[in-house]
């Protein structure tokens, strides 16, 4: 039986020649993941702004994960150091919004990480899950 909740809604950045196939090829594999999960491709995990982590945050996603480039970047070879800026910045940016810093995760996800990204997915899903719960315990 399914649950009445609706799925947490969860926006992904993912890059163009690195995460995205693996997301595709995850698509066309027809692994299981929510239909709640909405992806944006970027060239570069590092492009990511994060003002857009709050703004869809701030507009009703539940969690924002960040497919990212890891060392193999086309264009930069600081992609990681740079992306990791970019997450404790969002993190900062978030926790003076009043948004908790677990809303957001990031993960190198390869071409061919199909199930990792799906693994990634369920799990990131239960962890928003628990999250709204305890929110809400607090309330």
């Amino acid at each position: 039986m399914k649950s009445k909740e609706p799925e947490p809604k969860i926006l992904v950045f993912s890059t163009n020649s690195i995460s995205d196939p693996g997301i595709d090829l995850a698509g066309g594999a027809h692994l299981h993941y929510s239909t709640a999960v909405q992806v944006i491709p970027l060239p570069c995990s590092s492009g990511v702004k994060p003002s857009w982590i709050v703004h869809a945050l701030q507009q009703g996603f539940d969690g924002v994960f960040i497919a990212g480039c890891g060392g193999d970047c086309a264009f930069l070879s600081d992609c990681t150091p740079r992306t990791s800026a970019v997450i404790k910045k969002a993190q900062d940016m978030m926790k003076e919004n009043g948004i908790s810093p677990k809303r957001l995760k990031m993960s190198g996800i390869c071409s061919v990480c199909a199930d990792n990204f799906v693994g990634h997915m369920n799990n990131f899903q239960n962890e928003l899950r628990k999250l709204e719960a305890d929110e809400n315990k607090q309330d």
